[in-house]
C-alpha cells in the first residue's frame, strides 16, 4: 500500500508554505500530494495548489481527493487535467466526486438537482476529449501533447452510479473519511462491478483519512470549521481523527488489511514538521 499526504490548503497557511510542505513531501518519499475541493469555504483553490505543487516537484503524484466534478464546465476540465497530466510528466490522477454542499452549486450557477447528470457528462466528455476527438467545433481541445493520455480517474462516493462510473470510466474508487471496515465492504461490490464489466486487472482503492500531531486543539478546530455543516457527522469526523503514532500505526495496518491500494493522509495542523512527523510513523 502507497501511502500519500494532503496538503495544508483548508488550513490557515501562506502560499510559500504549501510549495515547502510539497518538496518535503516528496523529499521524504510519500507517494502522491492531494489537495480536497470546496469553493465557498477560505481555502486554496484545488487546480491552483496543485499546478504550483506539480512545478515544485518531479516525481511525488498529484491527486484530488476529489474534485467536485459538476462544479466544473465539462470542456474545460477536460483541458485542465489533461494539460496537468502532460506538463508534469503523466503525475496526475484525477478524484471525482459529485458534491453535496448547495452553496457551493450556488456560487457556481451549476444546478446541484442535476448533479449526477453533470457527472455522467464530464465523463463523457473527457474520455472523448483525451482521446483527442472533437467535442466542440471541429477541432480537439487537449494539445497534441495529452491526446491520446488518458488521466487515470478515481471515483468516489458510495451510491451505485458511483460503482457504475467506476466500472465504466474510472482506473479505481476513492473513499473519503470511511472505517476500513466500511471501505472493505463496499470495495468488494467494486470489485464484482469491475469483473462483470469485462475490466482487466484489479481497480485501484484509495481511501482518506485526518491526521494531526501534538495539537489536539487544532486538530478539532480544523476539522470543525471544515465539516461543522454537516452537524453531528463532524464529531465522527473528529473522533477518527489519528492523533497519536500508536493510532496511525493502528490505521495504516487497518487500511491495508482492507485492500486499500493508497492511503492519504490528510493534515489538520498547520505546522510543516508534521510532514515529517508523519513521515518518521507511516514511512519509517
Amino acid at each position: 500500500m502507497q501511502i500519500g499526504i494532503g496538503l495544508p490548503t483548508t488550513l490557515d497557511v501562506q502560499g510559500p508554505d504549501v510549495v515547502s510542505w510539497a518538496r518535503r513531501a516528496e523529499e521524504r518519499g510519500f507517494s502522491t500530494l492531494a489537495s480536497v475541493d470546496r469553493i465557498v469555504y477560505p481555502n486554496f483553490d484545488t487546480w491552483t495548489s496543485l499546478s504550483v505543487a506539480a512545478g515544485a516537484t518531479s516525481r511525488i503524484g498529484l491527486f484530488p481527493n476529489v474534485l467536485l466534478g459538476p462544479l466544473y464546465p465539462p470542456v474545460w476540465l477536460a483541458k485542465a487535467a489533461a494539460g496537468l497530466h502532460a506538463l508534469s510528466g503523466g503525475r496526475l490522477t484525477l478524484g471525482l466526486g459529485v458534491g453535496g454542499r448547495p452553496d457551493d452549486f450556488e456560487a457556481m450557477h451549476r444546478p446541484m438537482n442535476r448533479r449526477g447528470a453533470m457527472m455522467d457528462e464530464l465523463l463523457d466528455v473527457m474520455t472523448r476529449a483525451w482521446a483527442g476527438e472533437p467535442v466542440e467545433g471541429d477541432l480537439p481541445v487537449v494539445p497534441a501533447a495529452a491526446a491520446g493520455r488518458t488521466v487515470p480517474i478515481l471515483i468516489g462516493g458510495t451510491s451505485d452510479a458511483s460503482i457504475r462510473r467506476t466500472a465504466a470510466y474510472a482506473a479505481g474508487w476513492t473513499a473519503g473519511g470511511a472505517s476500513a471496515g466500511q471501505i472493505g465492504e463496499f470495495s468488494a461490490r467494486i470489485r464484482a462491478a469491475w469483473q462483470q464489466a469485462g475490466r482487466e486487472g484489479e481497480p485501484r482503492i484509495a481511501a482518506l483519512a485526518y491526521y494531526g500531531l501534538g495539537d489536539d486543539k487544532a486538530v478539532e478546530a480544523a476539522l470543525r470549521s471544515y465539516y461543522g455543516f454537516l452537524g453531528p457527522y463532524a464529531d465522527m469526523v473528529v473522533a477518527n481523527a489519528l492523533t497519536t503514532p500508536e493510532a496511525l500505526g493502528s490505521a495504516v495496518a487497518a487500511f491495508r488489511d482492507a485492500g486499500v491500494t493508497e492511503l492519504v493522509l490528510n493534515p489538520t495542523v498547520t505546522d510543516p514538521d508534521q510532514v515529517d512527523r508523519l513521515a518518521d510513523v507511516v514511512l519509517g
